[in-house]
């Protein structure tokens, strides 16, 4: 059975390091128990080197964090990293890891264990920014927090009763693979109708482009190379401002799905409340979150004032991920 880290009173004094691995870049910082960032770094991750030059890579950031804060190794008690994938959080191993060139099996926690010699947190990135912003960001004091991320994919992280919760086999809250629509379109997973498939960026430009494909006529046409189909967050936003009427149908109808779907997991799990966060919302939230919201309160099979179930804008943007992992080290030193 997977163990679930229930948050203690924070050491008073202790200095953390906090690193996000993500696909393209590496960002680390040096954080007191409160959550205030005294020094960073940032490189690219560079995966296709190979797993040993990614880790090195890794530990040099940290090393910059801790030089840039004008502190010394001995100094900090412990390090948090979150790192995409499925992470196995006793053994700080990442089992596997999609967006990471040959991460399979990785002894992630022990190789920078040897390197800090200090003890070393290992969670998945999405788990870790639900809870910094649990913890440190727009949903502290809330005991129970879904967190939902829909950027190019979506991610998602649980809280329940103020513990980060794993599941049986440390694969709890792959909300982004529950499916919404029966042989609805095909997800990157293999399976068909997920919400990822449904509501994410790569959804949403997907059914743009065949709307214009279709007929339609948009903006985007102008903005991007329809070969390639890329459309930004940030393109996505200033169609929706400038009033295009495809992308904010598609853009309309996946925050409806996002609702629907929102609604079930409240249903199933009655948080405190949700959080939205995710380069998408980052960009389109203003448009999405109030469709979002008002489709998520019709779905409930109990009424709930919204005040009683806030439906909140993550806050903490790139710093989410290092940040959680930062105070689920703090909370390692009390456990």
């Amino acid at each position: 059975m997977a163990h679930n880290n229930k948050p203690k009173r924070k050491s008073q004094n202790s200095i953390m390091l906090g690193i996000d691995l993500g696909g393209t870049k590496i960002l680390a910082a040096v954080v007191d128990s409160q959550g205030h960032i005294l020094g960073s770094a940032k490189r690219k991750t560079r995966s296709e080197r190979g797993v040993k030059q990614t880790i090195e890579r890794v530990a040099r950031t940290g090393l910059e964090a801790i030089s840039d804060a004008g502190l010394d190794l001995s100094q900090i008690k412990a390090v948090g990293i979150g790192a995409p994938g499925v992470a196995d959080y006793d053994a700080g191993v990442i089992e596997f890891a999609p967006n990471l060139v040959d991460w399979v099996n990785v002894p992630l926690g022990p190789e920078l264990q040897n390197v800090f010699h200090v003890p070393v947190v290992v969670a998945n990135d999405v788990d870790a920014g639900t809870y910094g912003e649990a913890t440190v960001g727009v949903a502290q004091g809330y005991n129970s927090v879904v967190g939902i991320f829909p950027g190019t994919g979506i991610g998602g992280g649980i809280i329940l009763e103020g513990r980060l919760w794993r599941g049986e086999r440390n694969a709890a809250a792959e909300l982004g693979h529950m499916v919404i629509l029966v042989d609805g379109p095909m997800c990157g997973c293999g399976r068909r109708g997920c919400i990822e498939a449904v509501a994410s960026r790569t959804a949403i430009e997907r059914d743009i482009v065949g709307e214009i494909r279709g007929g339609r006529s948009s903006m985007v046409s102008g903005l991007i190379d329809i070969e390639t189909d890329r459309i930004t967050s940030g393109i996505l936003a200033k169609l929706l401002t400038e009033g295009d009427d495809v992308v904010r149908d598609v853009v309309g109808r996946a925050a409806y799905h996002l609702g629907v779907f929102t609604g079930s997991i409240v249903n199933a799990l009655d948080p405190a409340c949700i959080v939205y966060g995710g380069g998408l919302i980052e960009a389109c939230g203003e448009y999405m979150l109030p469709i979002i919201r008002r489709n998520t309160y019709r779905h409930l099979i109990r009424p709930v004032d919204p005040a009683d179930l806030p439906i909140l804008e993550a806050q903490l943007g790139d710093h989410a991920v290092l940040l959680g992992a930062a105070m689920l080290a703090v909370d390692s030193l009390s456990s």
